[in-house]
């Protein structure tokens, strides 16, 4: 088990990629963030409380997608789904949408994303911020826009992504 980002550098980590979300969409006016269920969304949650206190006389629009029923694995694994609650008072049609995930490996929950998104409007312009980006063994064309790490690890090894609110500590390691 080696750790990747311990407590302060991850909060260093984070404080960077809002700094640049907002160098990039400034006044967030036609900007939304979006979280995808379940992990990907205590990333957002802090990610937009970052940018939210950089812009602190802005709203800026906030939600949280799940992506249960459009992956293209959700019945095969013969469990019971655990379906989590897509929530987004807001539209998204001609906005531009900043998709949040924890850690990019295949590609394929963000597919699954960018389909449930479509059912929400059609966005003018889509971008994918990850914590971890995992860069080999990509199964879609899908590269973020933002970036916090990236690995290179083999197949058998996994990234772990911790957070305080989930696990008691934040924290990423790989195993």
């Amino acid at each position: 088990m080696k750790p990747l980002f311990i407590q302060k550098e991850l909060d260093i980590t984070l404080t960077r990629l809002a700094y640049q979300l907002v160098e990039n969409h400034m006044d967030f006016e036609n900007t939304v963030i979006i979280g995808l269920q379940p992990r990907g969304i205590f990333l957002s949650d802090r990610i937009h409380q970052k940018v939210q206190s950089f812009l602190p006389k802005t709203k800026i629009a906030y939600g949280k997608l799940d992506i249960t029923f459009y992956r293209d694995d959700f019945n095969e694994k013969g469990q019971l789904l655990q379906v989590s609650e897509t929530q987004m008072d807001f539209n998204i049609e001609g906005k531009h949408v900043i998709l949040v995930d924890d850690v990019l490996y295949t590609g394929r929950s963000i597919r699954s994303g960018l389909d449930a998104l479509l059912d929400y409007g059609r966005p003018a312009h889509v971008e994918l911020l990850v914590l971890i980006d995992r860069r080999f063994n990509r199964e879609v064309p899908i590269q973020p826009d933002y970036v916090g790490m990236a690995v290179d690890v083999i197949d058998n090894q996994k990234v772990k992504v911790l957070w305080k609110e989930r696990d008691g500590k934040d924290e990423v390691i790989l195993l």
